[in-house]
């Protein structure tokens, strides 16, 4: 009994095409009849569907016939024979009928029979073919597949004395099944296709008597009957018996139809639920996927990542277990060329085997491929192989094409993710870069920042920013990445040159060299063999279309296509970069205009009051030198008059003693406040430091005894700018302060010596003693006017000194702990 459950559509379906009264009972009623049938009783339908079967059966056979539909009903076995019975025709005669029972599973479940009914009058010999084909034809609908639907055909005609084979039908071609001949006379074939009726051919012939039946309503197969009993009268009952042969066929093939197509069903169900994961399986796992569904030796995926590139392979599963040693890309190319230049999908021929054969050393030999389009571009190409005696079928094909779908909607997740990733990357970045440089202002802080950031960003291998010297017409290296960071701040390139950072400069675009060893040299900079670079881009920074300077990347790794992304996201970062550049520098110049200002103000401000001291020092040195002048001649006077002894030469002492330092201040005060302009030449600084020595011992400085002064001069120090003057009575007056601050004696050490002091050479002269020294809190004091801690101090020494050293632009500078000695430094630029 066949599995298939039928509707009551089916089955009326299926009996209206036969010729033959056919019916199909339920329990012990006519549950359907066909017109054929309906002709024989001579009855409208609504009178014999639903009646009792043994109605319409001879009075005295409806016992026997009722024992028997009661066996069938009861699941008995069904009768090898068919079963004769006298069935009442139209016009009240009876005709004898062979009944062949066949049973079939109802929709809901239950079970019906189908009866065929074959009259058994006219033509016995007919009638004696019929029932041997009949009662044997029940093979044909318990067969599950087509091929078991084609071997019960051959085997029932074969034990009824025929011998056959199917012949079918491809365009204007003809095959054999089993690898057979095809006939002499296929115009028969032909012919039979074409009128959809059996032709009979070898009559007068050699060959052997024979007839081609037609199957079914596609006319696109025949089966080809030979036999010593067939004859013109069966032409009838082959065709009935193609017309089973055909139905069984076509249920076969919807049984099959139907099975793949649930299978294809729940295998894309399947491969679209592990294609929709949250987190998109690789390429490898979906072809591991494929390679399951489809029982292949090995699966391979194929893109070409620009228009017109060849294809390369981006995965592959199987391969390395059935071939190690077949390079994936020679055996891509056997079935991928085909599929890429015109067919959507490809199953391998007898060429495209042979190919595979070679490419695999014979462990592969059938396969299919279908193309792989993006919007409606082809970039690729899926292939399944197989063993060669495993082909692929047109259904596989169907399948394969559906689900590249599949694997292209997971391409383009993964591109999308990367890409999204990417861009997240770069903002990120370029957030940082934004950050950084806004909270940087230093022109080469930000340099050496965006030179490592733009490796990072632009996946390179070194990056080296250039600046424009605009006096100069050069282009200076500023700053580099970590790798070449000191070479690059000494490069030098003329704006005029035909290097390709001279020209993306003049010509404020950006240029690449994407293979150096193929440039011959021409615009490729003198550093880039010394450094191993591959490729270069040089991208020009602009504020304002004023040159700003050049950004030089490079790749040693190989040479590089710098595509149009990547090129405009480095234009992107050089814009943010050109306006961090010039805000920066805008910094700078604002910040030296303050300091300029302030600096200004200040010497106005000091001037002005060394205006308004001097003017003040001017009327105190009138009005008090000119009663001094009147007590030195009374001193003299009164030293000439009195005794040069006793009390009186005492006080006269005292007078002149105190109006001589009276005079001193005076003179201190003019010298401080007396503006001076120092004239400069080229003095032996030794001379000059011996000079002032012999100046501080002639002044007789109080507590001097005791003390040595060691001198020393670097033989190194060249002839100082200096106003002679002026720096003698500046160490005068440090060395009287040290000589002064050893009342007990001790050491006074000069040492002079060339050093490098804020970014120049400078002259520094160091003078030490071994005094008491000087309190912390009170050394930021020391230079200030009237400032001192000497009981017979004007405070204007060491004020004097810092403004001699700063009107020769130099400084002076003081340290010492209490108690262990004080060292002024002197620097004087060269």
């Amino acid at each position: 009994m066949s599995t298939k459950q039928y509707s009551p559509a089916e089955l009326r379906a299926l009996i209206e095409t036969f010729e033959s009264p056919m019916v199909v009972l339920r329990e012990h009623s006519l549950w359907l009849v066909n017109e054929a049938y309906l002709r024989l009783l001579g009855l409208p339908r609504e009178k014999v569907e639903g009646e009792s079967a043994l109605r319409f059966i001879s009075p005295h056979e409806r016992s026997l016939l009722a024992a028997a539909l009661q066996r069938l009903v009861d699941g008995g076995p069904i009768p090898i024979a068919s079963v004769r019975h006298l069935v009442p025709a139209a016009g009240g005669r009876m005709v004898k009928m062979a009944i062949q029972p066949q049973g079939v599973t109802l929709e809901d479940g239950t079970k019906g029979w189908l009866l065929t009914l074959i009259p058994l009058t006219d033509l016995p010999p007919l009638l004696s073919v019929a029932e041997r084909l009949m009662e044997r034809s029940a093979r044909l609908v318990t067969a599950r597949s087509e091929q078991a639907v084609r071997q019960a055909t051959l085997e029932v005609l074969a034990s009824a004395g025929f011998l056959a084979r199917f012949l079918s039908r491809e365009g204007e071609c003809l095959f054999s099944s089993g690898g057979k001949p095809l006939p002499e006379d296929e115009v028969l074939v032909k012919e039979a296709l074409a009128q959809g009726h059996p032709v009979f051919g070898g009559m007068g012939h050699d060959a052997a008597f024979h007839v081609y039946v037609p199957l079914g309503d596609a006319l696109q197969e025949v089966l080809w009957v030979e036999g010593s009993e067939l004859a013109l009268t069966h032409g009838s009952v082959m065709m009935l018996f193609a017309k089973m042969v055909g139905a069984a066929l076509s249920e076969a093939r919807l049984q099959a139809e139907s099975a793949r197509g649930k299978w294809e069903m729940e295998a894309l169900a399947e491969v679209a639920r592990f294609v929709a994961r949250v987190e998109p399986p690789s390429a490898e796992a979906f072809l591991e996927r494929l390679q399951g569904l489809f029982t292949a030796e090995a699966v391979l995926l194929h893109v070409r990542e620009e228009p017109e590139a060849p294809l390369v392979p981006i995965a592959c599963v199987g391969l390395a277990a059935v071939a190690p040693a077949v390079n994936a890309v020679r055996l891509g190319q056997v079935l991928s060329e085909a599929v890429l230049s015109s067919e959507p999908g490809v199953l391998s021929g007898e060429a495209e085997g042979r190919a595979l054969r070679e490419a695999s050393g014979g462990k592969l030999g059938c396969g299919a491929s279908v193309r792989l389009t993006r919007g409606g571009e082809v970039y690729g190409s899926l292939q399944v192989l197989r063993a060669p005696d495993r082909p692929f079928q047109r259904e596989d094909l169907r399948l394969l094409g559906t689900v590249a779908e599949l694997l292209v909607t997971l391409l383009e997740q993964h591109r999308l993710r990367a890409e999204s990733a990417r861009q997240l990357t770069e903002t990120r970045l370029l957030l940082d870069l934004a950050r950084t440089t806004s909270a940087v202002l230093d022109t080469a802080s930000i340099l050496d920042l965006a030179a490592d950031f733009l490796v990072r960003l632009l996946g390179v291998s070194n990056c080296a920013i250039l600046l424009y010297d605009d006096q100069n017409k050069v282009l200076r290296g500023a700053a580099a990445s970590a790798a070449h960071r000191d070479f690059f701040r000494g490069v030098t390139i003329p704006l005029t040159s035909d290097d390709l950072t001279a020209r993306a400069a003049r010509e404020r675009r950006s240029l690449a060299i994407e293979d150096v060893d193929k440039a011959e040299g021409e615009g490729v900079p003198e550093f880039v063999r010394d450094l191993g670079e591959k490729a270069l881009l040089a991208l020009p920074l602009t504020s304002r279309e004023e040159l700003i300077g050049v950004v030089l990347v490079d790749d040693t790794r190989g040479p590089r296509v710098f595509g149009p992304s990547l090129i405009e996201l480095a234009e992107a970062t050089c814009g943010q970069l050109s306006m961090a550049i010039a805000n920066a520098r805008l910094y700078e110049s604002l910040w030296a205009s303050y300091a300029e200002l302030a600096a200004t103000r200040a010497e106005m401000v000091k001037r002005e009051r060394f205006a308004a001291l001097g003017e003040l020092s001017a009327i105190v040195a009138h009005e008090v030198r000119n009663p001094l002048g009147v007590i030195f001649n009374a001193v003299a006077s009164l030293r000439r008059l009195m005794p040069s002894k006793g009390d009186a030469a005492m006080l006269l002492d005292i007078l002149a003693e105190e109006s001589d330092r009276l005079n001193r201040t005076v003179g201190d005060l003019l010298d401080y406040t007396r503006p001076r302009e120092p004239i400069l030449h080229l003095e032996d600084l030794g001379r000059v430091i011996q000079d002032a020595l012999e100046g501080a011992q002639l002044q007789g400085s109080p507590g001097g005894q005791g003390v040595s002064v060691q001198i020393h001069v670097d033989p190194s120090v060249p002839p100082v700018p200096m106003d002679r003057r002026l720096i003698r009575q500046a160490l005068v007056n440090i060395i009287v302060n040290a000589i002064q601050a050893m009342p007990h004696g001790g050491v006074v050490r000069v040492n002079a010596r060339r050093e490098p002091h804020a970014g120049r050479e400078s002259l520094r002269i160091d003078v030490t003693d071994q005094g008491m020294g000087i309190p912390a809190e009170l050394l930021h004091r020391v230079f200030e006017p009237f400032f001192t801690t000497k009981a017979q101090g004007t405070g204007l020494g060491l004020a004097v000194v810092k403004r001699i050293l700063e009107e020769h632009r130099g400084e002076i500078a003081v340290e010492g702990t209490q108690g262990q000695g004080t060292t002024f430094t002197l620097r004087l630029p060269f």
